[in-house]
Formats: structure tokens, sequence, C-alpha cells
């Protein structure tokens, strides 16, 4: 199966230390939907894991974290571009729950609902728990300079340090794609 898994905030989106509150405050990264258009025009499934626990902290409701996923689908369908599936920890970083990055459990569920095996799916992510998740999931941890992605490159483990880097999620893409073209 073709899928690439991606994070959202400072990867597709820029971040905010404040969250990602409401549609207006969710702003794409330049280039990150056309990045997403390709994937989809080269027949890739493209799905989201993505922590967002300002929902546990009430900083915003699902109904609101609805109307910011409806922004990002609405900006890719007028390019042609689409995301198959958006799987997200709404708990607090406290909680003990399995789903919150850097534990392995979105793409667990994401290899459960679409029945495959993670060994070599690219995850796509800017912080230490994306890359963290993705490699305890067996997933191919991808790392991008956008949004945390500097700074986590700078304290990278030892167990992380040959993880692939690009500018921002068009690099990655482009990349990605140069085999196919």
């Amino acid at each position: 199966m073709k899928l690439v898994i991606l994070d959202r905030d400072g990867v597709i989106n820029e971040d905010s230390d404040d969250f990602i509150k409401s549609p207006d405050e969710w702003k794409p990264i330049p280039g990150s939907l056309e990045a997403i258009t390709r994937l989809t025009q080269a027949k890739y499934r493209v799905v989201i894991a993505t922590n967002q626990s300002g929902l546990a902290r009430g900083l915003l409701d699902i109904n609101t974290l609805n109307k910011i996923h409806d922004k990002m689908h609405r900006g890719l369908m007028e390019l042609g571009g689409d995301i198959e599936a958006i799987f997200f920890c709404p708990h607090a970083p406290k909680a003990a729950c399995t789903c919150r990055k850097p534990k392995p459990g979105l793409f667990w569920d994401i290899a459960n609902r679409c029945g495959i095996h993670l060994t070599g799916i690219p995850a796509v992510g800017d912080s230490l728990r994306d890359l963290q998740a993705a490699s305890s999931a067996g997933a191919r941890p991808i790392l991008v300079r956008t949004g945390k992605g500097k700074k986590t490159e700078k304290g990278l483990p030892e167990e992380l340090e040959h993880v692939p880097i690009y500018d921002d999620l068009q690099a990655f893409v482009e990349a990605f794609l140069q085999p196919e073209a």
C-alpha cells in the first residue's frame, strides 16, 4: 500500500506554542498543501497523526477542531489534494493514554484501520516525539526543519541520527517522488 503519514502542526501548518485554537489561526506552511497534492496525484494515501492536547486543556472543542480540519481539507480540494484520515490524540500530556506521541498508539490505529504493517512507511514530523512514535511503530521516521524541526535536529538522540532530514514537506515529497518521475 502506498501510504504517507504526516504530523499536522509544524509540518502542514505553522505551529504555535499557544496552540492552534481556531480556523483563523490555522495557516498552511508555504508549499505544504501543494506537496500533499503531489502525493495524492501519485496515488499515495495521506493520513495525519497528531497530538491535540488543546482539547483536554479546554482551549478548543471538537467542533472547532473539525472546523480547522475542514479548512485544511478545503484548501487541499482546491488544489486537487486529499487527506484520507486524521488520527488525533485528544489527551493531556500527563494522561496515561497509549495514543499520545511519543507513544505509538496513533500509528497502531492507522495500521489496524488500513490493514497494513507500517514497516517502511514514511512518517514525517518536526518533533522528537513524532520520530519516536514512528520508530516505535516500525514506520520510517522523517524529520522536516519547519515547526520545531530545527531545534529537534540539534538534539537528535544517537538512535535517531540516521533519520533523513528535509527543509520542509515540499522538499521531502520532491525527493520521495523522484524515483517515480
